[in-house]
């Protein structure tokens, strides 16, 4: 039988060195060394990781209950997912690891908390490239995470990642997914600030009247420009899932699919026209692309953006490439 970790992330108020992310926010998942702000505190509701505790328990699973209040804390409890010794000195993942863990999460910011850890536990140096690393990524199969959302609204109007993978929220459904269910690979985005993406970005702010604020980057998707970096913008989406697929009315990603090994990118770009009368009129160009890697050079001083939930600030380039199938979830 499995032993299961249940691993929660503590309040950044209740840790004395500062929370979990890189950048002292376990709550939301930020990292301020990405531009990423952090929040001033979270509550973690611990009933659902009590019935998801029984409900293993029920099964004959070990359960043991890790509230994570900082970085070194979450890497304690994913070094239990290590793999033997290798004779190149890497710690990778076990494959066949008996140990299984379930993140419970308050928000997508925090899942992606852990999966950080995680890249940045078993990532190789570039210099010390294994032959056994797939091709056409930077990080080996990373181990499969269980999935418990601590806050059933978000699976509404607002649908979090789990509810746009399908995955189970009670918490009964969650035990039975890690101990029979299957694992379903997804494609996860690294960028150049040190982060990871789960579901996708939104770049770009509103003013207090809640129209879109206009800033200027390039945008390059592979060898496609979406901007030269001239012309307003009103909002870029970076899209590994359909978390940012639209802002109000304007449809921006038209399928992103977390499977695909691409990332789907789109502007909205504001297009000044003329009637036969010569009368001015704005429309709202959208321009979309897919490939392997996106980059932005933001032209003014600070570009607001979403990433996975989590607030930042943009001020000189970042760029996103795709992991294909690099991370998993334990589903039904």
């Amino acid at each position: 039988m499995y032993d299961v970790v249940l691993l929660t992330l503590g309040s950044e108020r209740d840790a004395p060195g500062g929370g979990c992310g890189s950048g002292g926010a376990c709550c939301g998942g930020a990292d301020e060394a990405a531009g990423e702000k952090t929040e001033e505190r979270c509550e973690t509701p611990r009933v659902p990781v009590l019935a998801c505790a029984d409900a293993l328990t029920a099964r004959g699973a070990r359960v043991e209950m890790v509230t994570a209040r900082s970085d070194a804390e979450v890497d304690e409890v994913l070094a239990r997912l290590d793999g033997p010794p290798r004779s190149d000195g890497l710690t990778w993942p076990d494959p066949d690891s008996k140990t299984r863990l379930v993140v419970a999460t308050a928000s997508d910011g925090q899942l992606r908390a852990v999966v950080r850890r995680l890249v940045r536990r078993y990532a190789p140096p570039p210099s010390r490239r294994p032959a056994d690393l797939p091709a056409n990524r930077t990080v080996p199969d990373l181990p499969t995470v269980g999935v418990l959302p601590l806050d059933p609204a978000r699976s509404g109007t607002h649908r979090d990642l789990a509810a746009q993978l399908g995955l189970p929220r009670d918490p009964a459904a969650v035990a039975a997914a890690v101990l029979d269910g299957s694992a379903r690979r997804l494609d996860l985005l690294r960028n150049d600030g040190g982060s990871v993406t789960l579901d996708g970005a939104l770049l770009g702010a509103a003013d207090d009247a809640g129209r879109p604020l206009h800033w200027r980057a390039r945008v390059e998707v592979d060898d496609a420009v979406l901007s030269d970096g001239d012309e307003p913008i009103m909002a870029c989406a970076v899209g590994n899932a359909g978390g940012y697929a639209r802002l109000d009315d304007v449809a921006l990603l038209a399928d992103p699919d977390p499977t695909d090994g691409r990332v789907e990118v789109a502007v909205a770009v504001p297009v000044v026209t003329r009637t036969a009368l010569g009368r001015k009129r704005v429309r709202l160009e959208v321009r979309r692309a897919r490939g392997r890697a996106v980059a932005v050079v933001p032209r003014d001083e600070k570009v607001p953006f979403l990433d996975d939930g989590v607030e930042g600030e943009l001020s000189r380039k970042r760029s996103w490439w795709i992991e294909p199938g690099a991370w998993a979830v334990w589903t039904v």
